[in-house]
């Protein structure tokens, strides 16, 4: 299977624009070639975590107040909802820089956030009419049995704060599941 994946220009540049800004003033050995690869490596861990209800291995990786609301609803999802949420790192097939920002808050705290939207391959049984946007296709490889998947998306908003004396940790201060966590 083929995936093509067009990103729009403006966002290419305005990602490249933030990306050297990061770089120039808190980082000098950040890349968003790196940042990505991370990225798609934390979702894939992340994603299969949330999907087994192991909150507390989440701990140290998601936001607090993000966990608290995912605790709750992941919980009454349905297994097959659970399942959906996990991404094997073999089935994202493709991954994209949604949006970057860089703050102060009013204490002086620097905060970079990178919001990565990424589109993964699930063998999980949901209806397709109950997911919006999800795609079904037949996948056979070799003399395999044919086996149905839906190109699912998930959006993950990764936040570092970069004042002096803090810890140098990613973490995730939102996670959304269009479908799969409303």
């Amino acid at each position: 299977m083929i995936i093509l994946g067009f990103s729009n220009p403006i966002n290419w540049v305005r990602t490249r624009i933030y990306s050297f800004l990061i770089w120039a003033y808190f980082d000098q050995e950040f890349s968003i070639t790196e940042f990505s690869e991370g990225a798609k490596q934390a979702f894939a861990h992340v994603s299969k975590l949330l999907s087994q209800c192991k909150f507390d291995l989440l701990e140290e990786l998601v936001a607090k107040e993000t966990l608290r609301v995912l605790k709750e609803k992941v919980t009454s999802l349905p297994d097959n909802h659970k399942h959906a949420l996990a991404a094997d790192i073999d089935e994202i097939v493709y991954t994209s820089t949604g949006d970057i920002s860089i703050y102060y808050d009013e204490k002086g705290r620097k905060f970079v956030n990178i919001l990565m939207c990424f589109w993964y391959l699930t063998s999980a049984n949901i209806p397709s009419e109950a997911i919006s946007g999800a795609r079904v296709f037949q996948v056979k490889l070799g003399d395999q049995n044919v086996e149905t998947k839906q190109l699912l998306s998930a959006s993950y908003e990764f936040q570092r704060e970069f004042t002096q004396g803090v810890k140098p940790d990613w973490t995730i201060a939102r996670i959304e599941h269009p479908k799969l966590l409303e």
